[in-house]
């Protein structure tokens, strides 16, 4: 049955540039303060729980995902000396506990309780960095989900917060030395003054424990490129200061602080390659960069000759991690997507390949030369996250920590393919189902894919995954160009003006299921965030008959003016600048929001957060009233608008459960099931 849509008003603008005359009607909708963005938006909610209330099963969805939820989860484990942090929840908390335990025999201690800052559990925190002697550690917290941080400081041995606190600060980390650390922050923006306009002139700051924000030391700033990231980190012993230095989401220039300059002087510069700090070891500064290395090697700036040699050379495969502990690498390769671990012996050259569990991805690695070996957190599409330990002096490996799942995966068969492009690549494509599954089209299906700003799409536990395999589906993931499955390469071929290719790989993926009897466009549904929302609009422009139900979560859709949101001018490097010609012409031939044809679009749940502030609603906002106004199917397109939430990190579970069964029910039910 066809919907009534709320009326929503169309502007009579139009703006020519280079040539072309654009309309932009729904402009006004960028305004989320006025009080008819706000009318729009009750409105559009009240559209949308109507439609989802109707649907019978809700009810029988949300009791299911909710017993499902309740397990016990571990997220991953990070050391500092001897101590050993990690999260935990025994099932259906709003957010995760932080633990400490010291040493691998030494009883788990509550560390914090994030549920404890907020009754509606939309505060997050997260925790960066120990103090030089342990004693304290610095973290984050946030409210719904927001970019905006303030900075805070726990006491490990009192297990209170100090009361340092220090505000306007994102993407931050923290470098201590002395009796302080060095921060990223922005000022406090001036009465009146738009939030969503401060973020320009990022300095680093030095702060002492105990002193005021106001009085925090002033150690970098470029005023003369408002719009670039600064970060400080420093060496284990203190004696060296490294900045990082960018422009966007891709690319870094590395300066070091000179003593006797009292400055920082260039030491990589351009923003054509990502370089990393990874550590010192002996008198030497190691970096991980892609330049003249697409698969990635380490570096070395050897602080006496003061010049750069190779320290591991670039491998076939890409290099996405290397950690330093004590004479010991650890390096996390990508072997077509699944992970790889192998230990290097610095003093003796030898190397070692550990045997992981299954096809699955290794999230992080974190060890210290007090504790004699290593954490590594592994998970894959079927197993949560489990913490193991590996041991330098036995070289065998124990678990530490291990999630417990509500469900049994045991009767799971993940597959991976390899689709053949029609430029001749072979994009990974992993699929997960039980056993027996007969390929006769009928498979209600959920394809999800990300393709871009050099991001791997990792072969991760997601319990909604689990649950569409649970009732009989399949749960696909494409591996698409624009990510870093296969180094700098894989993701050049994917950005910029090579765009398209990424939604070919995705339609071409589409297409294979279907053509291979997994799906069918009457049961195959597909789903992306951020990034992978842009691609969702662009995919279902293209090729809207390959699909029955289409979620464009917190997408990038109007690609003539993302830049002029927030940090949206952070992504030009991946995009290219819509005030460029070249760019501008590129941009205008995928845009979601303005390749809206008068046409049938399948059923579309469009997912935003009022308080996303780094994809804003406006996005989802033009593009769903666009959307609504130029379908021709009976198809529903629905506006799904999360309160009190953001991009999506540090969201309640009880938020997410809400969000999924949503999601469930209106796929389910569009599919006739």
């Amino acid at each position: 049955m066809k919907i009534n849509y709320p009326k929503v008003r169309k502007d009579e603008i139009e703006e020519e540039k280079f040539g072309v005359l654009v309309a932009d009607p729904y402009r006004w909708l960028e305004d989320e303060q006025s009080e008819e963005t706000a009318k729009f938006i009750e409105e559009q909610m009240a559209v949308t729980k109507a439609y989802l209330d109707k649907i019978p099963a809700k009810e029988k969805i949300k009791d299911r995902l909710t017993e499902l939820y309740n397990y016990e989860k571990y997220g991953g484990a990070w050391v500092s000396k001897e101590k050993i942090l990690f999260t935990y929840s025994p099932g259906l908390q709003n957010q995760p506990f932080w633990y400490l335990q010291d040493g691998l025999e030494g009883e788990e201690e509550l560390l914090l309780d994030p549920n404890s800052l907020s009754e509606e559990g939309t505060v997050a925190a997260t925790l960066l960095s120990p103090s030089a002697d342990n004693r304290y550690v610095t973290y984050l917290v946030s409210e719904a989900g927001s970019d905006w941080q303030s900075l805070k400081v726990l006491d490990l041995t009192t297990k209170e917060p100090l009361e340092d606190e220090l505000n306007w600060v994102k993407f931050t980390w923290t470098a201590w030395e002395g009796d302080g650390f060095y921060y990223s922050g922005y000022s406090a923006p001036e009465e009146g003054r738009e939030l969503s306009a401060i973020n320009e002139n990022m300095r680093v700051y030095y702060h002492k424990l105990g002193d005021k924000q106001e009085n925090d030391r002033l150690v970098y700033e470029d005023p003369a490129h408002p719009l670039r990231y600064n970060s400080l980190r420093n060496t284990e012993d203190k004696k060296q200061k490294i900045l990082t230095v960018s422009e966007g989401t891709y690319g870094d220039e590395i300066l070091l602080f000179d003593e006797e300059k009292e400055s920082f002087i260039p030491l990589l510069e351009g923003f054509h390659a990502d370089r990393h700090f990874l550590d010192k070891y002996e008198n030497q500064l190691l970096f991980l960069t892609d330049e003249e290395a697409p698969n990635r090697k380490i570096i070395a700036y050897d602080l006496e000759k003061k010049e750069f040699t190779d320290f591991l050379k670039e491998a076939d495969h890409s290099l996405e991690n290397a950690v330093l502990i004590g004479d010991y690498l650890v390096l996390a390769y990508l072997v077509d997507v699944a992970s790889e671990l192998r230990i290097l012996n610095l003093k003796t050259g030898e190397e070692e390949k550990l045997d992981l569990p299954e096809l699955g991805n290794v999230f992080l690695v974190s060890g210290s030369e007090e504790l004699g070996g290593f954490f590594y957190t592994f998970g894959s599409l079927s197993s949560p996250l489990t913490n193991y330990f590996y041991s330098f002096a036995t070289k065998e490996t124990s678990v530490f920590k291990k999630s417990e799942l509500a469900i049994d995966t045991s009767d799971f068969v993940t597959e991976r393919h390899f689709v053949e492009a029609s430029d001749g690549a072979k994009i990974p494509l992993f699929l997960m189902y039980k056993k027996g599954l007969k390929k006769d089209g009928t498979n209600p299906t959920l394809l999800y894919a990300y393709g871009g700003f050099s991001a791997s799409t990792q072969l991760n536990f997601k319990l909604t995954s689990a649950y569409i395999v649970d009732r009989g589906g399949i749960y696909a993931q494409a591996n698409i160009r624009g990510g870093d499955e296969y180094g700098d390469t894989w993701h050049r071929q994917g950005m910029l003006l090579n765009k398209q290719r990424v939604f070919d790989d995705f339609i071409e993926c589409s297409e294979y299921l279907i053509e291979q009897g997994y799906s069918s466009s009457e049961k195959l549904a597909i789903e992306g965030a951020s990034n992978g929302g842009l691609l969702m609009g662009a995919v279902m422009n293209q090729r809207p008959d390959l699909y029955r139900v289409v979620f464009p979560c917190v997408g990038v859709m109007d690609m003539l003016r993302y830049h002029l949101f927030t940090v949206g001018w952070g992504w030009i490097p991946e995009f290219g600048s819509p005030d460029e010609e070249i760019y501008f012409k590129y941009l205008l031939k995928y845009s979601p929001l303005h390749n809206i044809e008068e046409k049938d679009y399948p059923s579309v749940m469009i997912r935003t957060a009022d308080h996303d502030d780094r994809v804003v609603p406006a996005h989802s906002f033009k593009y769903g009233a666009a959307l609504q106004e130029k379908n021709t199917s009976d198809n529903p397109i629905l506006l799904r608008i999360d309160k009190d939430a953001g991009h999506g990190a540090g969201k309640s579970l009880e938020k997410i459960i809400d969000e999924q069964v949503d999601k469930f029910a209106f796929l389910f039910y569009e599919m006739g099931r």
